[in-house]
């Protein structure tokens, strides 16, 4: 296990104060220099007090091999400094210039035919490339020996967003490095064949250079799973280590300011192991990117709560995030009114002490130009520049309370997710192709808020055997150490919820043998002989009705035994042809000290919800769950006691609806955004409203 880096923060200019770090990434290469005085002055007023320098820079710094223009950025960063404005500068590694491509195509990276990703947008480069590392290196250590006495530098943003277009390389560099990597996994070449199951289709290997990635194997075949998995680990590993170079590159010259790389957490952004990732950092940071609709704060809170979990509870630096509409989904919804703030403050109160946006000035030309920014194509005279002087103003007001070091409270009941499990599910090969780990997760995040707890979301290597309750969602790899652990957890009196395709396979993605979930068959009381999809095609089932009034779509076991020890708590009322009339769907098994709920199909939010009253009632949890409303979404930030004074404690409340709901205050009022005190200890919060007390 990788031991994780001491957590260091960003110091506040000048041994000030510390502040919620507020701004976003700065682009002034884009812009003529006369517009940089308008852009510092804009920004003191909306209370920005850092900025992220040089992201995409590498051609405007290095316009030629071995010939660099510091000018323009001693320039700007020198205003900035002057105008109280902090800076988080950037290797601008993350896109190599064209004069480097042109010279040296075979740092490119090819695809799995072969193709090579030519220059034309960004992260055109392979991380494996040994002339690639060179050039990023010498700029890193130019960047470095060039800032190293800079005062206004607080932070080393290394590279930018790694993995999010070169994850995959398939070139003969990328084929090299898998060998190598797989020869220190496993040692010999028979290891590698007994965890990929080699034997099936005649793929037994001889040697490590018979090892190559996943090419092209032709339209509808298989891809060997194993291989797959462990690919996907050998890439996130070799962005991993190009990363921990130019780290430590930047390091050994600069060792007093720490270094971070932006991660891409959402409930679907499985791109790296962020988890293990979060390891190599000095202070983990994250872009977040809302999605639109009816789960646009539930799904911005449940990732927030992964970064919180990736972090450890340590405060965390939201690097990106958007002021309102992206540019690169089909349809790019805008921001209704009071998201703006209403998101930052989400992302604060989930353990946030950095609340940042791309970008400070929306991009006149370019392929973001459609995108956001803090001051829009509009200018000043916005609505969305004003909310962002609101905002500031907030944040300013939360600092002055005392929240920039507080830390998100633990809850009671703890939501697992694991990128390898999801990452093994996302094989072509499997019972259903509508069914992956990454949504049962946020479904649960969503139904225990609409029962009134807020969970939080913890990676299966965190600590989350410490809490009252744990969630074991789709959890489809649980290797032996990670079952012991559930073991241990149940048996010395947890409380488990665990579902359908958890403990399925090792982390080999080897099937545990004798029946489903047979990593932890024991815990949950149930065995499972089969799967039983769901689909739309004509005469086959396409949905189950349980006895308690909910409704299973996509995949449900096919529970052929239950413990003496399990209680049955909802079965299927399914027409005798189908199979599964009378096959247990809800259990809750007596396993040492401790009770294991199982969900044995995929319900949803809505069917999730309505089932857990049901299941704490079996499993004597004592949560009020059914007496509260989950129309508001509450989260707790709390610091520590000196002996002398109490310890600060910050409650936020958001409104999950579409329509004003009541909340009951805190403490007193610090922040209300499209939210009204009354008071007498009681608020209404609109739309897209929160309200934040102290007390």
């Amino acid at each position: 296990m990788t031991a994780r880096r001491t957590h260091r923060w960003p110091r506040p200019l000048d041994n000030a104060a510390r502040r919620i770090w507020y701004g976003g990434d700065y682009n002034p290469e884009q812009w003529p220099e006369s517009v940089w005085d308008e852009d510092i002055e804009l920004m003191n007023q909306a209370g920005v007090n850092i900025v992220s320098l040089g992201i995409f820079a590498w051609s405007a710094i290095e316009p030629e091999e071995g010939v660099y223009d510091f000018g323009w950025l001693d320039r700007i960063i020198d205003k900035l400094y002057h105008a109280g404005i902090a800076v988080d500068l950037a290797s601008a590694t993350a896109s190599p210039p064209l004069w480097l491509t042109q010279k040296h195509p075979e740092v490119l990276w090819k695809d799995e035919r072969g193709d090579a990703c030519w220059p034309g947008a960004r992260q055109h480069w392979r991380p494996t490339s040994p002339i690639f590392r060179e050039y990023a290196l010498r700029l890193c250590r130019a960047m470095a020996q060039h800032y190293r006495d800079n005062p206004a530098v607080v932070a080393w943003h290394v590279s930018n967003e790694y993995g999010c277009h070169n994850r995959f390389d398939y070139s003969d560099d990328a084929m090299r490095a898998f060998q190598r990597w797989c020869k220190e996994r496993y040692g010999d070449i028979e290891a590698v064949n007994d965890a990929w199951g080699t034997y099936f289709w005649s793929q037994r290997m001889t040697d490590f250079s018979q090892i190559i990635p996943p090419r092209y194997i032709g339209e509808g075949n298989f891809m060997n799973p194993g291989k797959l998995l462990d690919f996907k680990r050998f890439c996130s590993d070799a962005l991993k280590e190009f990363f921990k170079a130019e780290r430590d590159a930047l390091a050994e010259i600069t060792p007093n300011i720490p270094l971070t790389t932006n991660f891409m957490v959402s409930a679907p952004g499985n791109a790296l192991d962020y988890d293990d990732w979060g390891n190599e950092v000095d202070f983990v940071s994250n872009d977040h990117y809302f999605t639109a609709g009816s789960r646009h704060l539930d799904e911005l809170a449940y990732s927030s709560s992964l970064v919180d979990g990736i972090s450890r509870k340590q405060p965390w630096f939201l690097m990106e995030h958007s002021t309102s509409a992206v540019n690169w989904r089909g349809i790019n919804y805008r921001k209704e009114p009071g998201q703006l703030e209403r998101d930052a403050m989400a992302h604060l109160a989930m353990g946030a002490d950095a609340i940042c946006f791309f970008q400070w000035r929306q991009s006149q030309a370019g392929a973001e130009k459609f995108h956001s920014g803090m001051v829009p194509h509009a200018g000043r005279n916005s609505q969305v520049y004003r909310d962002v002087c609101a905002l500031g103003n907030d944040l300013d007001t939360l600092s002055q309370a005392g929240l920039p070091g507080t830390t998100l409270s633990q809850a009671r009941i703890a939501v697992v997710y694991d990128y390898a499990s999801e990452w093994a599910t996302e094989h072509t090969a499997t019972p259903t192709q509508q069914v992956r780990h990454w949504t049962e997760p946020l479904d649960w995040f969503t139904a225990l808020a609409d029962c009134w707890l807020t969970a939080d979301v913890v990676p299966l290597a965190g600590d989350w055997d410490r809490y009252e309750m744990v969630v074991l969602p789709s959890v489809y790899l649980l290797g032996e150490n990670d079952a012991r652990r559930v073991r241990d957890y149940v048996a010395a009196g947890g409380k488990l919820f665990a579902t359908y395709y958890t403990g399925i396979s090792d982390e080999r993605d080897h099937v545990w043998l004798g029946g489903y979930p047979g990593a932890i068959r024991d815990v949950v009381g149930v065995r499972s002989e089969e799967f039983a999809p769901m689909g739309d095609d004509d005469g086959v089932l396409d949905h189950l009705d349980l006895s308690n009034g909910t409704v299973a779509h996509d995949i449900a076991d096919v529970i052929t035994s239950t413990a003496d020890s399990a209680r049955i708590l909802a079965t299927y009322q399914a027409d005798s042809w189908t199979g599964m009339n009378g096959v247990p769907a809800i259990t809750v098994n007596t396993y040492g000290e401790g009770r294991a709920a199982y969900v044995g199909c995929r319900l949803g939010a809505d069917g999730l919800a309505a089932s857990l009253p049901a299941m704490f009632e079996a499993m004597d949890v004592s949560v009020p769950a059914w007496q509260g409303s989950g129309d508001i979404l509450r989260v707790v930030r709390e610091g520590r006691g000196d002996g002398e004074h109490e310890a600060p404690r910050f409650t936020f409340q958001f409104n999950r609806t579409h329509h004003p709901v009541a909340a009951d205050i805190e403490g007193r009022t610090i922040v209300a955004s499209l939210a009204e005190d009354h008071g007498d200890g009681t608020a209404t919060i609109a739309p897209n409203g929160v309200i934040v007390s102290m007390g």
